[in-house]
């Protein structure tokens, strides 16, 4: 392994020549677009950042002016994500204490870009020595290496989880701005480790609470479940394997309205979001696949009128969303999590330049990633639904209207139903 690293090493330095740095047979350089590391419209959120690097943070655009944003709600939510919490996570030992460079002052956001900036402390670069030359098995390392000609070696670079953290700090400043304007709310939590799965029924969608969710090690608000998943989570980790698992995400009091028709679908923007989180390989709203089986008159929501006189839905088969629109019940998302592809077991592979080898790969990795990954979902859910609701404003909500001539449904009391009521 020593030699190879040595030979490729070499080779590298000839290919930087050739590639253009200093060499009279200079390819010419071609402009491109950097892209990728943006979501939104109107609440824009750009990270940066690789494992290794510096740092890792966020520059959040688009924040409503006055809007409450402290670095201790920031922090709140970044402790939930960082890694070295128990010893089902990875043992890289990280504060992530943020720190809030630009947009805020006095506690309120400015309007302007708020940068969020996270340092880098404990990095073991010496643990990747090995991807320097090979790749590993089902992760980024070749793909990225086809894309660019080029990567960040160590902890994976931006194809690592801890790209996340500046999507939790902008998810951080999303749900003030739900919670604020809308009253919603957003509780994700582990589902199901391996074959292991909450009962059917078993949780009240309406009630289940983060502070449940928090109390468990792996992040099941059902205790009985939480404890399987905890020895199966162990199971793997000491013989150094991993295992994959299941998120679920419930928003209470998402307003009628959010999403658009064809190609800005709210399942759309939902679903490109979570796969766009690392690891993720599925991903449902409501009934999912299990809607395949059903008949029509089984699988349709009913309309009704509840007591305080709102239309609502006898059941909730569409999960909230129906016509690529949010309809004011709950939004139910399921999201697929594979097993850590960095296992401590030895893997067939290739070099850079083609040759079959054999290696274990070293560095600090979750056994499974779910527990974690519970504060990535609910962050980006937040982030799809504040640029969501900034865009349903900006197009629908505009112009003035007559209240009493519009529909039941499209009534600013109706829509917004969950709108705390100021003290």
């Amino acid at each position: 392994m020593e030699k190879l690293m040595q030979k490729q090493m070499a080779r590298g330095s000839q290919t930087l020549l050739r590639a253009g740095r200093g060499s009279p047979r200079a390819a010419p350089r071609r402009a491109t677009r950097c892209s990728g590391s943006t979501y939104g419209t109107c609440f824009r959120v750009t990270t940066f950042g690789e494992s290794h690097g510096k740092g890792v943070g966020c520059v959040v655009d688009g924040v409503p002016p006055r809007l409450p944003v402290s670095e201790e709600e920031i922090q709140k939510e970044l402790a939930r994500r960082r890694p070295g919490q128990n010893r089902l996570t990875t043992p890289r030992n990280e504060t992530d204490a943020c720190e809030v460079l630009s947009g805020v002052s006095d506690g309120v956001a400015l309007g302007t870009p708020i940068a969020v900036l996270v340092r880098n402390k404990d990095q073991r670069s010496n643990d990747y020595n090995e991807m320097t030359v090979a790749y590993r098995p089902s992760h980024a390392d070749a793909t990225y290496d086809a894309k660019y000609g080029v990567r960040a070696v160590a902890g994976g670079g931006r194809s690592s989880a801890r790209e996340t953290i500046g999507r939790v700090a902008a998810g951080a400043i999303a749900k003030t701005l739900l919670r604020q304007v809308a009253g919603c709310e957003i509780v994700a939590f582990v589902s199901g480790v391996r074959d292991i799965r909450v009962p059917a029924g078993a949780l009240n969608y309406d009630k289940v609470a983060l502070e449940e969710v928090e109390e468990s090690m792996v992040r099941c608000p059902h205790a009985e479940t939480s404890d399987k998943m905890v020895k199966e989570i162990d199971d793997v980790r000491v013989r150094g394997e991993s295992c994959g698992g299941v998120v679920t995400c419930i928003v209470r009091g998402c307003p009628w309205g959010l999403g658009s028709p064809v190609f800005d679908k709210l399942e759309a923007e939902l679903g490109k979001a979570m796969m766009s989180l690392p690891a993720t390989k599925g991903f449902e709203v409501g009934s999912g696949f299990s809607s395949t089986s059903l008949t029509g008159s089984q699988h349709n929501d009913e309309f009704l009128v509840d007591e305080n006189k709102n239309i609502r839905t006898k059941t909730n088969r569409s999960g909230g969303i129906q016509g690529g629109i949010s309809n004011g019940e709950n939004i139910v998302l399921h999201i697929a999590f594979k097993p850590t592809s960095t296992i401590s077991i030895k893997q067939n592979t290739v070099t850079r330049e083609g040759e079959e080898i054999e290696v274990r790969f070293k560095g600090r990795h979750d056994p499974c990633v779910v527990p974690r990954a519970v504060p990535m979902v609910d962050a980006m859910v937040a982030i799809v639904l504040a640029d969501q609701l900034l865009q349903n404003h900006a197009q629908c909500g505009i112009l003035p209207t007559e209240e009493e001539s519009m529909p039941i449904v499209a009534r600013t009391g109706h829509k917004f139903r969950h709108v705390p009521t100021p003290t």
